[in-house]
């Protein structure tokens, strides 16, 4: 059932749009710095030729490097000064975050509020350096030995001087961007980092519609290929929005208080269980650790011999984790219900939200506070989070089907992309209405006080 505010949101109008100043400045803020985003996409790092870089990375596709590419716009391919993006900042992010689940004092440290939160943001920053910092070095050392291998001079002067140059250009791009979404959150509209991985994967779109209409001019993708797979596009899109908004309400019960008129009354709330607690986390996952052993093999093929035991080993590997076949398919979907089970439990305690309740009189009825209400929530969590891992295998296994039965290079179309990219606009569009519902609020209490005056 819609609540009062959702129903008011509901009934908003754009007209009121051109009245909230401070949402258009916001607006235009974000729109300038994703703007300044696209700009250092195509910034190259210093000492490397950009056109034999573009005939390298050709070689090199297909493996965990397209992940990257796809989240920071193609700047991996075109090794600019943001290639990392800011994929090291979420991989330490997580890895904060299962850590303060896991470890007393980063767990303590995470209850003490406001300065704990900001601590733990220190740790995040401190483990993104030291990420990029390792990345770096494995793609300027990696830039050099592939391009060796294939007999291509990317790399103007190779070096320890080159390697070190590009690991500090990294480092100082991922931390500048970084430094870009906290901007846009405070002073723009919605999450700055998840705005900035949402406009690289949205960049990639011209080049997927253009690619399917001279297909479809060429007559090598036919009409029917394409209405189908915007019908699923569009399938998909509504399923994401319904399931990620979609919650289980477990009815919270407060004793009885006295009411102004000294009456007594009892208060009700409701504990929101999200059926997708674990957001787009298992599939980014998930898709990491398959396509690592198909990089490795791209990257060590070419310098071991086929007819080696490591080189056949290598190459069997190749073979069975390429997209759509059964066995990549198969581990896929195990390794995104494993995360979302793993995730889930991480960032959701029900231990802990039991004590909270009963430390603020707040019980289930029916249910005994305590250990018999941290065994209920997580029996619900259970049974919710299976039809979320479901949903999430659903979403991310049938685009890569239609990718490997097509035959096309429609990466854009992975159900990881599709899920930042729906989430991340659901949310923008949500703060966009809440500032026009405050706008709204704003102008009926003048209102109100115009008309106390008059009486």
């Amino acid at each position: 059932m819609a609540s009062r505010a959702d129903n008011m949101a509901s009934g908003l109008s754009l007209a009121n749009f051109s009245k909230a100043t401070e949402l258009k400045q916001r607006i235009w803020f974000t729109i300038g710095a994703l703007v300044v985003f696209r700009f250092l996409s195509f910034v190259p790092l210093p000492g490397v030729n950009p056109l034999a870089l573009a005939n390298l990375y050709e070689n090199a596709q297909g493996g965990i490097l397209d992940i990257f590419n796809t989240f920071s716009g193609g700047s991996l391919e075109r090794m600019s000064l943001i290639a990392l993006g800011v994929m090291p900042y979420i991989t330490a992010s997580i890895v904060i975050q299962m850590a303060a689940a896991l470890h007393p004092s980063l767990m303590a440290l995470k209850k003490e509020g406001e300065a704990g939160r900001k601590k733990l943001n220190q740790y995040t920053r401190y483990g993104t350096v030291f990420l990029c910092a390792i990345q770096g070095w494995f793609i300027a050392a990696g830039l050099e030995a592939f391009a060796a291998s294939n007999g291509i001079q990317a790399v103007v002067n190779p070096g320890y001087m080159f390697r070190i140059g590009a690991v500090i250009s990294l480092i100082g791009g991922t931390m500048f961007l970084l430094w870009l979404g906290e901007q846009i959150t405070s002073r723009g509209i919605g999450n700055g980092v998840s705005l900035i991985i949402m406009a690289g994967i949205v960049a990639q779109m011209p080049q997927f519609v253009g690619n399917m209409l001279e297909g479809a001019r060429s007559g090598s993708i036919s009409s029917f290929l394409i209405i189908g797979l915007i019908v699923m596009i569009v399938v998909l899109i509504l399923g994401i929005c319904f399931m990620e908004r979609a919650q289980r309400r477990l009815l919270i019960q407060y004793p009885k208080r006295a009411n102004q008129r000294g009456m007594m009354q009892a208060d009700r709330s409701h504990l929101p269980l999200k059926l997708n607690t674990a957001g787009v986390i298992p599939p980014i996952f998930a898709s990491s650790l398959l396509l690592l052993p198909l990089t490795i093999t791209q990257f060590a093929g070419n310098q071991l011999d086929a007819e080696s035991g490591v080189g056949g080993a290598l190459g069997t590997v190749l073979l069975y984790l390429q997209h759509g076949q059964p066995l990549y398919m198969l581990l896929y979907a195990a390794l995104i219900v494993f995360f979302t089970f793993f995730y889930t439990a991480v960032v959701f305690n029900p231990e802990e939200t039991a004590d909270n309740l009963k430390r603020n009189g707040g019980f289930i009825p029916g249910i005994r506070p305590g250990k018999r209400t941290a065994d209920y929530l997580d029996y619900v969590l259970t049974r919710i989070t299976v039809v979320g891992a479901i949903y999430l295998t659903l979403v991310c296994t049938v685009p890569e089907y239609v990718i490997a039965q097509t035959g096309l290079p429609l990466f854009f179309l992975g159900g990881t992309s599709l899920l930042i990219v729906v989430n991340v606009t659901v949310d923008t569009v949500s703060q966009i209405q809440s500032h026009l519902l405050a706008h709204q609020y704003g102008d009926l209490i003048k209102k109100a006080k115009l008309k106390g005056r008059l009486r």
